[in-house]
Formats: structure tokens, C-alpha cells, sequence
């Protein structure tokens, strides 16, 4: 599992936005903006969105069953942190709930979405400013 040093963590805490980066099915990527939380106890970072949006259609397993994967990119002046995975879609009502609260402590409160899921992505590669890399 990927930690990460404790300049890194105070980065990912603070209120910024990244870049998330996916495929679409004919292979092009899609990357917009978005908040994401970062769980450092699971190596993972979640993206609160749409059940319809592209990014979570694209977050869907390729048809020969391989684990799609994304690039989460913040950057701030001379800081940025890429953080590199698998990418899932879940719609289990704990993780959504547990990703609204870690949210609202990192962004601000949401309002309540019964179409909103969970984008988890299972980070296996960072990579970083100098001055931040591990």
C-alpha cells in the first residue's frame, strides 16, 4: 500500500482541486476538474459524482474484465502530486456516506444526492515535486 511522506499528506489535506484523468472507450482521456479526499488508513482517494457522469462511465471494467486506471493531478504553484491507480465505481451507501463526510471536513457539505457514488481510486504509484517526493 502506498504512504505517503508527511509533506505530501499536509498537500492532499488542503483545500485544493485536481485533475482527474481517465479513459474513454475509444481510448482518448477525459480529464476535468475535480475535489477528491484522500484516506490515508486505505491508500486510496475518492471523487464524489454523478452515477451518469463520464468519469464514472469511465471508471467501468473493460470488456476483456482489466481494472481501468486514472491520474488524480493537484498542483499549486511549484507543488504538485500525481497520484497514480485502479479506478472503481462504488455504489455501497457506507463508502458513499463515509466520502460525503471526509468531504465536508476537506471542502464543504453536500447536499444530499440519491445519485451520487463513490470514484475510489486504489493508488499503486505517486509521483511529485522534488521537494515533496518520497
Amino acid at each position: 500500500m502506498i504512504r505517503l511522506n508527511p509533506e505530501q499528506l499536509v498537500f492532499v489535506t488542503e483545500r485544493h482541486l485536481a485533475t482527474l484523468s481517465t479513459l474513454r472507450p475509444d481510448g482518448t482521456p477525459h480529464v476535468v476538474p475535480v475535489a477528491f479526499t484522500w484516506d490515508a488508513d486505505a491508500g486510496v482517494a475518492r471523487i464524489t459524482t454523478n452515477r451518469t457522469s463520464y468519469k464514472a462511465r469511465n471508471a467501468v471494467p473493460a470488456p476483456d474484465g482489466g481494472a481501468p486506471r486514472a491520474a488524480l493531478c493537484q498542483v499549486l504553484g511549484g507543488r504538485w502530486i500525481t497520484l497514480e491507480g485502479t479506478i472503481a465505481v462504488s455504489t455501497d451507501e457506507a463508502e458513499v456516506a463515509g466520502a460525503v463526510e471526509r468531504y465536508a471536513r476537506r471542502y464543504r457539505q453536500l447536499e444530499p444526492n440519491p445519485e451520487r457514488v463513490v470514484l475510489r481510486v486504489t493508488v499503486d504509484k505517486v509521483m511529485a515535486s522534488t521537494y515533496m517526493a518520497s
